[in-house]
């Protein structure tokens, strides 16, 4: 993990780059916004403590945070997304258990797999940062209809990245 670091510190500074100067940009009539900094919280090694992704998970939110003068909201979603991420691949894991030096990814376990993976925590993601955002359940359907048209844009692009940029 150690001898990878230098690489998921490029992948945070890209993502947090794109997200701040391209996808905060797009905006379709408030309904679809993708976040795609999330990625770097669902590539990190199988092997990343806890108390790792926690971390990871309030530096990434705070990060875009700052930029997007949010007040905590990516950070508290960021963070609620990392603290999921072990119970979901705990229950998503192979009968063989994950592959030693791998990472969540289509290559190493297919197109389906992860898919499924990163729609869990993309739409838990999504459903807890709108909610927080409006911080109130009037408007509870319409809240959850931008939630989820969000996530699936996020789920498309993420995808799409992990298709096109293979490590």
């Amino acid at each position: 993990m150690i001898n990878r670091l230098p690489r998921y510190i490029i992948v945070f500074i890209v993502l947090v780059l794109a997200q701040i100067l391209l996808f905060n940009n797009i905006q379709l009539s408030g309904y679809l916004n993708p976040y795609i900094y999330i990625l770097f919280i669902l590539v990190l090694p199988f092997e990343t403590p806890k108390w790792g992704l926690l971390a990871a998970g309030f530096i990434l939110g705070i990060t875009i945070d700052l930029f997007s003068h949010t007040i905590g909201m990516h950070a508290s979603a960021t963070v609620f997304m990392a603290y999921l991420r072990p119970h979901i691949l705990r229950n998503m894991e192979p009968r063989d258990g994950y592959e030693p030096d791998t990472e969540p990814s289509i290559q190493d376990y297919g197109f389906a797999w992860f898919l499924k993976y990163s729609a869990i925590l993309t739409l838990a993601h999504h459903i807890f940062l709108f909610y927080i955002e409006v911080f109130k359940f009037e408007g509870f359907f319409q809240t959850f209809s931008r939630a989820v048209l969000s996530a699936l844009m996020s789920i498309l692009v993420i995808v799409l990245i992990k298709i096109f940029i293979r490590k």
